[in-house]
C-alpha cells in the first residue's frame, strides 16, 4: 500500500492535550469485523465484550523521563537532549537526540540544571540527528541515574500535543487548566503519572504503550472479579513510532528496531487459553507486533529475549489476537497502519471519519477503539 492512503482530514481540535480525568472514562468506539456494527460507549465498558478465561495481553514497559533541556559550552544555547537509552553503564554513555543538531559538533560539552550540576560531552555522532553522550559524574550509577532523571521530564509527543510536560487541575467543565510543575499542588494531575501506565514495571520506554493508559485500578479489579486473566509483554516503545515516514511506496519504510521479552509465564497464560478456545485481546499496537514477532506456524507464541523491528500494513494476516484496542491515531502513521492491517483498511478509516464527526479524541491521550468479531 501507500502512504497516501492513510492520510484524512484531523482537525487540530480533535487532537487530546490532556486526558480525561478519570483513565477508564474515555470514550470508546466498538467495530465489530463480521457484523459491521459501530458502538459508542465508555472504556469501562471494554468488559463486557469479554468472557471468563479470556485474556488481555499488556504491554508493562516503563517511560523513564527522557526529554532534558541543556546549555551549550561557551554560547548558553539552548539544546533539547531526548536520551534514548543508556549505551554503557560503567561509562555513562548515552544514545541521544539532539535538537537543533547542527549546533552539536563532536567535543562540545552540554551543561544541565540550573546550577550546571550535571555535564556531558560529546563523543561521537550518530544517524538521524543522534549523538553520543558520555556524562561526567563522580559517584555510584545509581546516585548518576536519580540525578539524571531528577533533571528530565516526561517525554510526551510535544510534535502535535504543541505543549512542554506539565501539572494541572480541572475546572468545573472538565477542562484541563494547565500550571508549571513548580506550582504542582497535592491532588494535581501531571504527564509524569499521566503518561505512564498504572502497571508499567520494566523501565525502557520513550513514548507510553498508550492503549494500555486507560486502564484504571478500579477496571483491573473488575477485571479480576469477572475472571478475565491478564498477561505481560515487555516492548521498550521508541520514537520511530511517532517518526514521519518519508516514502511512498510502505514496503521501502524501515522500522527502528525495539527491545522486547516474552516470559515464559506469558507464553503459557496466551497459548492455554488460545488451545482452551477463548478470546486474546492486544491492548495496543506494541502488543500486536510482539504477539506477532514471536508466533510459530501454530498459531502459539514462544518465549523471546532480543529486538524486533516488525513493522505491520496492510495486507496483513494476523495469527494470535482475537481483538485489539488502539487509540485513534494520527494521519499517515504506523500504528493507523497496523490497526488497518487488523480491522480491514476501508472499515477502519470509515470508522476514523466517523470518529472525527462524532468528536472522538485523538493522539496518546486520545480516545480509543476496540476491533472485536
Amino acid at each position: 500500500m501507500k502512504l497516501s492512503q492513510f492520510k484524512f482530514k484531523l482537525p487540530e481540535d480533535r487532537i487530546a492535550q490532556y486526558p480525561v480525568e478519570h483513565r477508564d472514562e474515555s470514550r470508546l468506539m466498538v467495530v465489530h469485523k463480521k457484523s459491521d456494527e459501530i458502538e459508542h460507549v465508555l472504556f469501562k465498558d471494554i468488559l463486557n465484550y469479554f468472557d471468563e478465561k479470556d485474556v488481555f495481553v499488556f504491554n508493562d514497559t516503563r517511560v523513564f523521563p527522557a526529554r532534558m533541556y541543556g546549555n551549550k559550552e561557551k554560547t548558553g544555547a539552548c539544546i533539547e537532549v531526548f536520551l534514548l537509552r543508556e549505551l554503557r553503564e560503567e561509562n555513562l554513555l548515552w544514545d541521544v537526540q539532539v535538537d537543533p543538531a547542527r549546533k552539536i559538533r563532536i567535543g562540545n560539552k552540554l551543561y544541565f540544571g540550573e546550577d550546571n550540576s550535571m555535564v556531558a560531552e560529546v563523543i561521537d555522532n550518530t544517524t538521524s540527528r543522534g549523538r553520543v553522550l558520555r556524562f561526567l559524574y563522580d559517584g555510584p550509577h545509581d546516585e548518576f541515574k536519580k540525578a539524571l532523571y531528577a533533571l528530565g521530564e516526561a517525554p510526551i509527543p510535544t510534535s502535535y500535543m504543541k505543549r512542554k510536560a506539565c501539572a494541572w487541575t480541572y475546572d468545573e467543565e472538565g477542562k484541563a487548566v494547565p500550571k508549571p510543575m513548580s506550582q504542582k499542588e497535592p491532588g494535581d494531575f501531571c504527564d509524569e503519572e499521566s503518561f505512564q501506565t498504572i502497571f508499567a514495571t520494566n523501565e525502557g520506554a520513550v513514548t507510553a504503550p498508550t492503549a494500555g493508559l486507560h486502564f484504571s485500578r478500579e477496571l483491573m479489579k473488575r477485571m479480576e472479579i469477572k475472571g478475565i486473566d491478564r498477561a505481560f509483554i515487555t516492548m521498550h516503545c521508541g520514537l520511530g513510532n511517532f517518526r514521519e515516514i518519508d516514502v511512498e511506496d510502505l514496503t521501502k519504510h524501515k522500522m527502528e528496531s525495539e527491545e522486547m521479552y516474552v516470559t515464559q509465564e506469558c507464553t503459557d497464560i496466551v497459548n492455554n487459553a488460545k488451545l482452551g478456545g477463548h478470546k486474546i485481546c492486544a491492548i495496543g499496537n506494541t502488543v500486536n507486533r510482539a504477539l506477532e514477532t514471536v508466533v510459530g506456524t501454530d498459531h502459539l507464541i514462544k518465549p523471546f529475549d532480543g529486538w524486533t523491528n516488525k513493522f505491520i500494513f496492510p495486507p496483513y494476516t494476523f495469527s494470535v489476537a482475537d481483538s485489539m484496542v488502539s487509540n485513534f491515531q494520527l494521519p499517515e502513521s504506523v500504528q493507523l497502519m497496523l490497526t488497518c492491517a487488523y480491522g480491514g483498511y476501508e472499515k477502519v478509516m470509515a470508522a476514523y471519519n466517523l470518529a472525527v464527526k462524532e468528536g472522538y479524541r485523538f493522539g496518546c491521550y486520545g480516545d480509543a477503539m476496540l476491533i472485536i468479531d
